[in-house]
């Protein structure tokens, strides 16, 4: 109120500029409040409220104040332009839809893709291409896909994490080369065993997709005399996830002794003298510097 008594003329709370100053200009007071802050510029108004909405000129601006949302009224439009305004808005809010509908289909098409090809490879190119032109076109449209998914299902199982638990319930009194005798259990890991071995999602999914090439290619390495390129996939597949598990495991293994073995060292005796011989000899310099000051 006494803000009101001391300048009786609009006053902008814009560009703070008064009635007096601008006699020409257009005044509006959109919202509830009163004093100083009721008055405000058209033109500044607009460029606030251009600012706030960021190109969206339909969204709603509240005063800062009091809360007061603004009326904002539009001049009329014609068909055309109303119809073009429509269709705008009809576009906007399908857009997300179709966006996620082109991102599930590439996926889903990729997945197809990747199955047929898998299949080709297993059990051989012409023996594949005969069996999806044999299947029925539902089968493949349903089927095709699930191949990649069980591949990174199966890799997401991590079982050699079981056998290394088992391993090190029973394996405290054996001796491991490097290590000596172990006569009682280790000190366990704060973060426990195989806590650093995070699942990561790109080497997962990488992993999965090209196990069926690594299966096809230690068949044909290891079982070059089984004639079923079927089977000879799925032995060198079995080969492949046991060899590595084994090596796994113990790379596992080892990493958990060294872990559970560790010692920390005592202080050298000499870096502490020597230290304490700095610290001394610092203390006297800095007495001799203020002596002398």
């Amino acid at each position: 109120m006494a803000c009101a008594e001391e300048l009786p003329e609009k006053h902008c709370w814009v560009c703070f500029a008064t009635e007096r100053e601008d006699r020409v200009a257009e005044w509006v007071s959109p919202c509830r409040c009163k004093g100083c802050t009721k008055w405000i510029h058209q033109s500044c108004l607009q460029r606030w409220l251009d600012e706030k909405q960021k190109g969206n000129s339909g969204g709603a601006v509240s005063c800062p104040q009091c809360g007061t949302e603004y009326h904002i009224v539009f001049p009329k439009m014609g068909p055309v332009v109303y119809f073009l305004q429509q269709v705008d808005r009809a576009l906007s809010r399908a857009s997300p839809f179709a966006a996620v509908g082109v991102v599930v289909g590439t996926v889903y098409w990729s997945a197809v893709t990747y199955g047929a090809v898998t299949v080709m490879q297993v059990v051989g190119h012409k023996k594949g291409l005969y069996v999806m032109e044999r299947a029925d076109p539902l089968f493949l449209l349903m089927g095709l896909p699930t191949i990649p998914v069980v591949l990174v299902l199966g890799k997401m199982i991590r079982w050699e994490d079981y056998i290394v638990r088992l391993w090190q319930r029973h394996s405290y009194k054996r001796q491991l080369p490097g290590l000596g005798t172990v006569r009682s259990q280790p000190r366990l890991p704060a973060e426990g065993p195989g806590a650093g071995d995070h699942l990561s999602v790109s080497r997962t999914l990488c992993g999965a997709l090209i196990f069926p090439s690594i299966a096809s290619l230690v068949g044909r390495l290891l079982f070059r005399r089984v004639s079923s390129s079927l089977q000879r996939t799925i032995l060198g597949g079995i080969a492949f996830v046991v060899m590595k598990g084994i090596l796994k495991v113990y790379f596992k293994q080892q990493q958990y002794f060294i872990q559970a073995n560790r010692h920390i060292l005592n202080y050298p005796e000499r870096d502490r003298e020597r230290e304490r011989d700095g610290q001394i000899e610092g203390g006297e310099e800095d007495t001799e510097d203020s002596g002398n000051e």
